[in-house]
């Protein structure tokens, strides 16, 4: 049934503790910076190549060890909806809601789920 809604990847969030070093290291093998903001302070950037896109995000948590991904975000058509399902679920749920960025042309809502080994799944759809 989630199936449904879950349109694809879309990004891949990587905390860093230099934003700038990071873009550069991914422009490297051809991505491109399609969006700069802040979220509370702290520089966010979306890279892209392709149909991969990543969220790299400052991060006074940044681990700086192999496999800091902080979460993967799948793109939805119906986030109301994925919450509702998903909330059935019974896993954990990282804030109680659904959060709104002002992020892109008409900003995102959103919600996370934690998962085994602390894995964070986002449910984000772009307005």
């Amino acid at each position: 049934m989630l199936n449904e809604w879950v349109t694809g990847l879309q990004h891949i969030g990587i905390p860093t503790s230099d934003i700038e070093e990071m873009i550069a290291f991914f422009q490297s093998f051809g991505f491109r910076a399609v969006y700069r903001t802040e979220n509370e302070g702290q520089a966010v950037c979306f890279l892209q190549l392709k149909n991969v896109q990543l969220e790299a995000y400052q991060s006074e948590n940044a681990a700086n060890v192999p496999g800091a991904i902080e979460h993967i975000a799948l793109d939805v058509s119906d986030i109301e909806r994925v919450y509702a399902h998903v909330s059935s679920m019974e896993y954990a749920i990282a804030e109680n809601g659904i959060r709104y960025l002002p992020f892109w042309e008409k900003g995102v809502r959103f919600f996370t789920v934690i998962g085994p080994e602390q894995v964070k799944v986002e449910f984000s759809q772009k307005l």
